[in-house]
């Protein structure tokens, strides 16, 4: 067996989510020739272990095919390795960020929310996909429960042209579906919809897109890093143990090298509560500190702390995110939060240049 015959039988396996075959891609590296046949690696868009496994598979059967015995070791493509022909997805869009939590309840959706519209306030253009499919918010958050995204030819096809509502164009499978029906779907069919809210939109040119993330680590989690280019993510937690644990297994997620997403940090939600009739006075009341004390133990940054109040809670049913209010301690504590991340994405993407040098 030579080089070329291995060449060969590779040309005839396909990256399934690409559509063309890894020599063309040039997704297999490591060729070593040993008794039995050969040793070598090979790469795929989708980090999930079931399409690594079914990769190996079908080099494995390539291989012997013709006669030879393949011993295969499969990895994802990583972020930073990604060539023309393999980032396709959302071309105008600079800055993709996910917004993460461990676990439901923490207030994810809301902080997302409200990230993209004070950068909207800020000045940039601004685009929100919200990819928690079993518990779509953001009609709510936004107040376009009854919108329904419009229509476009572009390039040839018809694509979806998203809400646009507080500065911020938003696509949501809430638009698609009954508000009081449950979305009862299996893995791959969320992330077929996840998929189409991004790739089959017009979205335009974009400074940043905001990915609401549903909770937990799962099949979408992994379908977005195979899917798009995402310059980082942000996990948000209350202070209380039970949540922190699951946070922490949120920001192990990213760092796995499958995935190989920078996490640009953590925000502590609902970190204390201030009586409206004792301004000065901070009740701690799901613990203190605990997502600060993880992000300084673990070297992630810590973006800061937002309070729990009524008003964030009120603003968010209404359709009005509270950054809206703009001199309140809400609206204040969220444009902290915007301006650690807008610091976190400059040092990465000034880091990427200084690389590249």
């Amino acid at each position: 067996m030579t080089i070329e015959d291995v060449r060969n039988i590779l040309s005839g396996v396909m990256e399934p989510d690409l559509g063309k075959d890894l020599v063309t891609l040039g997704l297999y590296s490591d060729v070593e020739f040993i008794p039995e046949g050969v040793k070598l690696t090979v790469k795929v868009s989708n980090a999930a272990m079931h399409a690594r496994e079914r990769m190996r598979e079908a080099v494995e059967f390539a291989f012997e095919k013709q006669g030879h015995k393949a011993e295969v070791k499969v990895e994802a493509i990583p972020q930073a390795d990604r060539t023309a022909d393999t980032r396709k997805v959302l071309p105008g869009v600079k800055h993709i960020i996910a917004i993460a939590s461990g676990k439901g309840g923490v207030g994810k959706s809301t902080v997302a929310a409200n990230i993209a519209v004070e950068l909207a306030r800020r000045g940039y253009d601004v685009g929100l996909v919200d990819a928690d499919v079993y518990g779509p918010s953001m009609p709510t958050m936004f107040d376009v429960v009854r919108e329904r995204p419009g229509s476009t030819e572009h390039g040839g096809r018809q694509l979806m042209v998203p809400v646009e509502a507080h500065g911020v164009k938003l696509l949501s499978i809430g638009f698609f579906a009954d508000p009081e029906q449950a979305i009862v779907w299996r893995g791959p069919m969320a992330t077929k919809a996840l998929k189409q809210m991004i790739s089959d939109a017009h979205w335009g040119d974009l400074d940043y897109m905001i990915v609401d993330l549903p909770p937990g680590t799962g099949d979408i989690h992994l379908s977005l890093v195979a899917h798009v280019d995402l310059r980082g993510a942000v996990v948000v937690s209350t202070p209380q143990d039970i949540a922190l644990a699951d946070a922490i297994k949120g920001v192990s997620m990213f760092k796995m090298d499958a995935v190989n997403v920078p996490v640009l940090g953590l925000i502590e939600n609902m970190a204390y509560f201030t009586p409206p009739d004792l301004p000065d006075r901070k009740y701690h009341l799901f613990g203190r500190d605990g997502v600060k004390r993880f992000a300084e133990s673990s070297g992630t940054p810590f973006l800061g702390e937002l309070p729990l109040e009524q008003t964030i809670r009120e603003a968010g049913d209404v359709g009005r995110p509270v950054v809206l209010q703009g001199d309140t301690v809400a609206a204040k504590a969220m444009a902290a939060v915007v301006d650690a991340l807008e610091v976190q994405v400059s040092k990465l993407t000034e880091n990427e240049v200084t690389q590249h040098e």
